[in-house]
Parts: C-alpha cells; structure tokens; sequence
C-alpha cells in the first residue's frame, strides 16, 4: 500500500473512530509528515520496520529537539504504526521504547512578599484598576485557571458564602473557597465600576470598558505590565497566580487532595508536581492561611 493511502485511512480513522478535534488530528498529520521528512524512502507500507521508530527518536534528540516535541512526534507515530498493525497492513513487530521522563515545567513561584507588591499595583483611583485588581484577587484566591477566571460568570460568585462556583474543564463544576481580600475587591469592582459598565446586564463577571468579556491576551498583557512596576523581574504570567496559589497552600499546610479539588485537577498525580517546594507539614487547609484579615 502507498503511504499517502495509509495516511488518508489513518485520517479517516482518527476522525471518526477516536473522534479528535480537526486541529489535533492537524497536529497528528504534521507529526507523521516530519517521520516521512526523515524517512524520504519509505514509499510504501511494506518498507516501514518497527526499528523506525528508534531511529526516529534518536533523530529527534540529536537535533536539540526539547523533549516534549521529540515524544509527542514519537507518540503520533506510534500511533499510525499501531493502527497500521492492527488493520493488517504492517508485518512487522513495533517495539517497546523506553522514552525519557518528559519534564515538568512549572512557572516561578513568587513569595508571598512579591504577590503582595504585584496585586498592590493597579490603580485603584481608576476603574481599569479596581478590576484589575479584582481579577488578580480573584486568581491569587481560588487558583482558578485563566480560561476560568475569563468566562466567570456573575451569578457563580457568592461573595456571602465566599465561596465561588466554577464550571472546569470537561464541563466539572467545583465549589472553591475565596478569601476576605478578593471578597473584598470584587464587592468594590460590582459597586464602583461594574454597574456603571455599558455591559452591566451580561452574565460575565469580568468586563471591558465596551462591557465585552477580556480576552486571555489583554490579560496577559496587564499582569506583565504589574509586574514590571512592581519590580519583579521574572517572567510570570496570570497562570503563575494559580501556581502560587497552589504552592503557598502546601507550604502552610494545606492537604494535598484539598489543593487538588480546588484546582479541579482529576488526577492528584497532577497536584503532586507542586509538592517539590512544600518543606513544611501538611496539617490543615485553606482557612489556616489564605490572607485572612
């Protein structure tokens, strides 16, 4: 079989069967065209050899491709062999491959000195700063990720209970704690400047001056310039808040499977990663630390 018509039944295979998006079935075709870049001479099924995929992966590392590129290239074409295998089109046996651990790469964590410095810097005198500044609240105080921060809706936050009710990824809704000081400046964003937005009436909590939803991009852009004002000179981004959310609670003696469900994490292996720079006990939870009045 020509390899072209492989990759178009693998096409229709991973559209239908496994049903993955277009982009990631994109993602898949650009991997296994890279496989095909390397091994110009295999024209036909009959020429692959499972040892492809070993030689493959030493191209990749000898290169200086970063790891995480280098096995998601090998995983996408292992994946093509095996459907390959299993349709009765490749012969040959594919190997077990022992791959390197891909690393975890987390942001910086700041200390608590420097969150304190970086949600000092919007302006509160302006309307852009008091909601700024409530978002940066916000995210420091519950972990929530960008996405979810972004597309809060008004009616999921209840600043009574403090607790804010939040719709995650595969549509999961958590409860998660919130604590006096974002409590606080959101009750002042709703009283001084959302009632006054030309958007007041939509659902979201977190507006433009047009009274549209922000955008991830805008928001990245304003924690980079708060940061830069406040002297902090590591790169950060709005995720770095999550991570310091979830750091700072460790390290003061939060429980792990806690920290996990307020970070809507499925898998507590997920949570794990954060445990590299707890040293203290793990003893209690949210209420023993986050920045109480």
């Amino acid at each position: 079989m020509d390899i072209k018509d492989a990759i178009d039944l693998y096409e229709q295979y991973i559209l239908a069967e496994k049903g993955l998006s277009n982009q990631t079935v994109k993602s898949y075709l650009d991997d296994l065209k890279q496989f095909f870049l390397f091994f110009h001479q295999r024209t036909r099924v009959e020429d692959l050899m499972g040892t492809d995929l070993v030689d493959f992966l030493r191209y990749e590392f000898s290169i200086g491709l970063s790891a995480s590129t280098a096995l998601r290239r090998l995983s996408s074409t292992k994946s093509f062999f095996i459907f390959l295998k299993k349709e009765g089109y490749l012969q040959d046996d594919i190997p077990e491959i022992d791959t390197p651990k891909k690393p975890e790469h987390l942001p910086h964590c700041l200390s608590v000195e420097e969150i304190d410095r970086l949600l000092d810097m919007p302006d509160m005198e302006k309307p852009e700063g008091i909601r700024d500044r409530a978002m940066l609240e916000t995210m420091y105080a519950t972990g929530l990720r960008v996405s979810e921060l972004l597309s809060l809706e008004r009616s999921k936050v209840n600043l009574k209970a403090g607790v804010v009710n939040v719709m995650g990824k595969g549509a999961k809704e958590r409860k998660v704690p919130i604590g006096d000081y974002a409590i606080e400046c959101i009750a002042k964003y709703l009283d001084e400047v959302r009632c006054k937005n030309e958007g007041r009436d939509s659902k979201y909590l977190f507006l433009n001056r047009y009274g549209k939803p922000l955008s991830r991009q805008y928001f990245f852009k304003q924690v980079k310039k708060y940061a830069s004002i406040a002297g902090i000179e590591v790169s950060i981004s709005p995720h770095t808040l999550r991570h310091c959310f979830a750091t700072h609670l460790l390290e003061n003696g939060a429980q792990l499977v806690a920290v996990q469900q307020m970070l809507g994490h499925t898998n507590i292996a997920t949570t794990q990663i954060y445990t590299h720079v707890s040293t203290k006990r793990i003893l209690s939870a949210y209420d023993l630390y986050m920045r109480k009045k």
